[in-house]
């Protein structure tokens, strides 16, 4: 089973062996706790939830604090769920590494929360054009027509239309990023290329769910 939580650090560069400057993200990836197990016999599906980050036991609620201690567990902040092949191997309590997780040159899908920017028109949240700008015009930024109001529309915007609203701020998966370098050390995780989410916030790496064509 090949996955691990950790939180974004920020992005800087390597340089590999001829020289070369390679953009990374730096992920510090702590020890993640096994917390629960899910099997196909009882769940229909297997995963693995790990846990990360120390948190009080006053800030846990009761009966998930309880559900801890019965299983001899450490509270902890965050618990998210990996379904990948293997996971049932692992037992509850035993702890996942970054350096066992992942190596050099692996190839692993990262997910975040993006950024979010709060309230946008369409042209900045979808690339609209914008209207003619001259003195006569009434539609500048705004959104213009919403559809047909009889034919096929039905005289009222259909759900799923492109409009102003929340931008941002979403769960986004980006696939296939090389492992650069893994410092057990210090816990970092180092991938090329630019991983979602702002400087502090949590990220899930796990192997990836694409495979190269013709790769086993």
């Amino acid at each position: 089973m090949k996955g691990i939580m950790g939180i974004k650090l920020g992005m800087t560069q390597v340089f590999d062996e001829e020289g070369r400057a390679i953009p990374v993200t730096v992920i510090r990836a702590e020890p993640n706790q096994v917390m629960r197990l899910r099997t196909k016999e009882r769940d229909g599906y297997e995963a693995v939830q790990l846990g990360m980050g120390a948190i009080k036991e006053k800030k846990v609620a009761y009966q998930q604090l309880k559900d801890y201690q019965q299983r001899g567990l450490t509270p902890v902040r965050y618990v998210r769920e990996f379904r990948l092949p293997g996971a049932t191997e692992l037992e509850p309590g035993q702890f996942v590494r970054v350096e066992e997780a992942f190596q050099p040159g692996d190839i692993v899908d990262v997910i975040g929360t993006s950024k979010g920017k709060g309230f946008a028109g369409g042209i900045k949240r979808w690339g609209f054009r914008r209207g003619p700008m001259s003195h006569g015009s009434k539609y500048h930024r705004r959104v213009g027509s919403l559809g047909p109001r009889m034919s096929g529309g039905g005289g009222r915007v259909r759900p799923g239309r492109r409009m102003p609203g929340h931008k941002g701020h979403e769960r986004v998966t980006v696939l296939r990023l090389t492992v650069v370098r893994v410092d057990a050390d210090r816990h970092l995780l180092m991938v090329k290329g630019a991983v979602p989410g702002p400087r502090g916030s949590l990220v899930m790496v796990r192997e990836t769910v694409r495979k190269r064509k013709g790769a086993v």
